[in-house]
């Protein structure tokens, strides 16, 4: 057990919230890029911290369907660098799959892949 693990994952889903939410409003309204990527990078690292929380306690979470559409959502933001032209839909796609993962029944969220059965209690 992570000592504090629930005030660590509140701070990094706090950053990634912000990092994600202005990085959108910013490249929808046009902000100036060196920001952006740096938002950006900022969004790509608290997202990893969020996954490297959720793997402490047991790697039973990355083969869960939650899991997968964090990882959907982390490589739509790592592909921001590399077509940045298609930054805008690229970033509203992660923010749906965000949406659509988050909001997701429990028994869809914590079903196993590897298992083939609900994680959670």
């Amino acid at each position: 057990h992570l000592p504090h693990s629930r005030w660590w994952n509140i701070a990094a889903r706090t950053i990634h919230l912000a990092a994600t939410g202005t990085l959108l409003g910013g490249h929808v309204f046009g902000a100036e890029e060196a920001a952006l990527r740096l938002l950006l990078w900022l969004a790509i690292a608290s997202g990893g911290a969020l996954i490297a929380l959720e793997l402490y306690p047991s790697a039973h979470w990355a083969h869960q369907v939650c899991a997968l559409f964090v990882y959907a959502k982390l490589g739509a933001l790592c592909l921001v660098p590399f077509l940045w032209e298609q930054r805008v839909p690229l970033l509203i796609g992660a923010l749906a799959v965000a949406s659509v993962g988050a909001h997701a029944p429990r028994t869809v969220r914590h079903y196993s892949l590897w298992y083939r059965r609900v994680m959670a209690d």
